[in-house]
């Protein structure tokens, strides 16, 4: 594997975990300390590469200066088929702590849930939206105005409890416990959530 290579197969990498916030080329030339030029050539031969083979199912897009991994629009149908019906699978451990987060801090934004969290939650929200476990419930005040997220009807269905006043009571420290000790806060979510309804 060439230099060109290997530079293409971290580009790939970086961008596949970034999802749909994508990254700039002066973010993914301080990632992997390699200068501009080289990054912006690996960038337009991957996408060449991209079009040129057509039994791939990702492409590069830029959109005002940002890169990201995004599926080959010829599969949208089958996609929108996937996020309407999604296979019935557990949540994930990122998902339920995102889910944990909203349910006792609604309404709460993305990156609210990002600094209490340390990591970013963008794929964990869209796994919770898609399931109908989580909704959009306003706009914050101020600059942007970000998305609130709040639980839904569906959310209460799953974990088998007629209104959000039914979820499990935290400790005298309680919500604090989020910003505080996630982990301690986590473990305590879980118990109470062990075998959730799916009716």
């Amino acid at each position: 594997m060439n230099n060109l290579s290997r530079l293409m197969s971290k580009i790939e990498s970086l961008l596949f975990v970034i999802g749909e916030d994508g990254l700039t080329i002066q973010q993914l030339s301080m990632i992997t300390e390699t200068n501009e030029e080289e990054i912006s050539e690996a960038l337009q031969q991957m996408m060449v590469n991209y079009e040129e083979q057509e039994n791939r199912g990702i492409m590069i897009k830029e959109l005002a200066g940002t890169f990201q991994l995004i599926s080959n629009p010829e599969h949208a149908d089958l996609i929108q088929k996937l996020v309407e019906n999604p296979p019935s699978q557990s949540l994930s451990q990122a998902s339920l702590e995102v889910l944990a987060i909203i349910a006792y801090k609604q309404p709460i934004t993305r990156v609210e849930i990002d600094d209490l969290r340390g990591v970013k939650s963008e794929r964990a929200l869209h796994t919770l939206s898609a399931r109908g476990l989580v909704h959009e419930v306003g706009r914050a005040e101020g600059t942007g105005r970000a998305i609130l997220y709040g639980t839904t009807k569906e959310f209460l269905n799953y974990f088998g409890m007629k209104n959000i006043n039914e979820l499990p009571e935290l400790p005298e420290k309680g919500v604090a416990e989020l910003d505080e000790q996630p982990d301690l806060f986590m473990s305590k979510f879980q118990e109470a959530f062990q075998e959730p309804q799916t009716e």
